[in-house]
C-alpha cells in the first residue's frame, strides 16, 4: 500500500477522511490545511495518493497537480459545480461523499500506483557496451555451430532466458561457456 496525503482547508474535514481511511486499513501520511504542506510531504514521501479539497488557502489543487503529477494520484473532492469545470482527467468525487465510492475509488488508485510500479521494475536497464558484446559473441556462436539465423539464435537465447529465469547477459555467458568446453 502507497502513502496517502490528505488536503483541505478545514482541519476537521481532512481530519475526518483520514479517520474513514484509517478505519478502512489505508496509511494516511498526514492530514494538512495548506497545498504547500501537501506539496512538501509528497516530496519527501515520493509516490502515494493526494485527496484534495478544491481551495486551499494558498492554490487550488491545480497548483498540488502540477507539483506531483506523475508521481501521486490525485482524487479532487468538490461540488458537482466544481468537477463540471474540471479538464485536468484526475479521479473525481463529488461532496458529500458516500463511503463506498470513496473507498472503491481509493482502491482504484492504489491499484494504478501498484501498476505503474510494476511497469517501472519490469522496464529492462540499458545494457553495457560489454554486456551487449558477451550476447553478440554468443550469438556468433549459435549462428556458426548451430547453422542459426542472427535472429534465431537471438530468439534462443531470449526464450532460454525467459525460460531459466536468468538475464539475456547471463544466458549468453551460459551458452559460451558450454560452447567452449567442447
Amino acid at each position: 500500500m502507497s502513502g496517502i496525503i490528505v488536503a483541505f482547508p478545514k482541519a476537521q474535514d481532512g481530519t475526518a477522511i483520514k479517520n474513514l481511511l484509517v478505519r478502512n486499513g489505508y496509511d494516511v501520511v498526514s492530514s494538512c490545511t495548506t497545498g504547500a504542506q501537501a506539496i512538501n510531504l509528497a516530496d519527501n514521501l515520493g509516490e502515494g495518493i493526494i485527496i484534495s479539497g478544491y481551495r486551499l488557502p494558498d492554490m487550488l489543487y491545480t497548483g498540488i497537480l502540477e507539483n506531483v503529477e506523475g508521481r501521486f494520484e490525485m482524487l479532487l473532492v468538490a461540488s458537482k459545480q466544481r468537477l463540471l469545470e474540471d479538464e485536468t482527467g484526475i479521479a473525481m468525487l463529488e461532496m458529500p461523499i458516500k463511503v463506498r465510492d470513496f473507498l472503491n475509488s481509493i482502491e482504484m488508485m492504489e491499484n494504478n500506483l501498484f501498476e505503474r510500479t510494476r511497469k517501472k521494475k519490469r522496464k529492462p536497464g540499458q545494457r553495457t557496451k560489454e554486456e551487449q558484446a558477451v550476447i553478440n559473441q554468443a550469438k556468433e556462436v549459435l549462428m556458426d555451430k548451430n547453422n542459426m539465423s542472427e535472429n534465431e539464435a537471438h530468439r534462443y537465447i531470449q526464450k532460454s532466458a525467459m525460460d531459466s529465469g536468468r538475464t539475456m547477459v547471463e544466458t549468453a555467458e551460459m551458452i559460451l561457456a558450454i560452447m567452449y568446453k567442447e
